[in-house]
């Protein structure tokens, strides 16, 4: 069998993981591809815990621009990823993987409240735990939920899945000579303006508590599991 590097990962979606090719919203095709990926690591014997984005859907960010206030925006934004965790979850469980969905905002109709030692609990027993509304305040961004909940659940890497296979130092879908880092300071991935990981907050949180971070492409198949099972794939950020 296939030994995993790590018994217990922390994996960061961004909403636009579950778009496919629509301009908006959930597509189910994407969905399921995602669940995949995921079951083919939890069938390894690792402890998953994920966060979600919800650029599919809503940004707070975005909301703000358009004249909305930052703190209302920022809990629309909090609560489209509940509608992409709820989506997450019934895919995942339609291929045989347990999981619950934890709020850090209640809902208790749809999903349970987060509490830290209850989801450590679930990965414990097996289950994929989901994790959605951020860290349930306004003015924090996903990223930064996601650092905060790797850390608390102590989870032994925080894999950021994009669109993309790696950290570049541009935009290499606008710019054909982007380079692509193998490894990365988290120092540099701070002070470099062209450098776009996660934001500020969540790279010093990282960087204070020496969680490495793996970013890569979800899009291709498999990557996840190659991930976890130590191979080298996408940019590695760390001390």
């Amino acid at each position: 069998m296939e030994k995993p590097k790590y018994e217990r990962i922390l994996v960061k979606l961004g909403g636009e993981a579950l778009l496919g090719d629509r301009h908006y919203g959930i597509d189910i095709e994407a969905t399921k591809e995602v669940a995949n990926q995921i079951k083919q690591v939890h069938e390894l014997g690792v402890q998953i815990a994920l966060t979600i984005g919800a650029g599919n859907i809503f940004r707070g960010l975005s909301g703000e621009k358009r004249g909305l206030d930052r703190a209302t925006a920022d809990y629309m934004g909090m609560v489209a990823t509940v509608i992409n965790a709820l989506a997450l979850q019934d895919a995942l469980e339609k291929i045989g993987v347990d999981t619950r969905v934890q709020t850090a905002i209640e809902m208790k109709s749809v999903a349970e409240p987060y509490i830290r030692r209850r989801a450590i609990r679930h990965m414990e027993k097996g289950r994929v735990v989901i994790l959605a509304a951020g860290v349930g305040s306004p003015y924090f961004t996903t990223d930064s939920g996601a650092a905060l909940r790797a850390l608390e659940l102590k989870c032994e890497i925080l894999l950021k899945a994009t669109k993309v296979d790696g950290v570049y130092d541009k935009d290499p879908l606008k710019y054909k000579d982007a380079k692509r880092f193998k490894t990365l300071k988290y120092i540099d991935a701070i002070k470099e303006e062209g450098i776009q990981i996660m934001d500020t907050a969540a790279l010093s949180l990282c960087m204070e508590n020496k969680l490495p971070i793996v970013v890569f492409n979800l899009r291709r198949t498999e990557n996840l599991k190659k991930v976890v099972l130590g191979e080298d794939i996408g940019t590695r950020v760390e001390t």
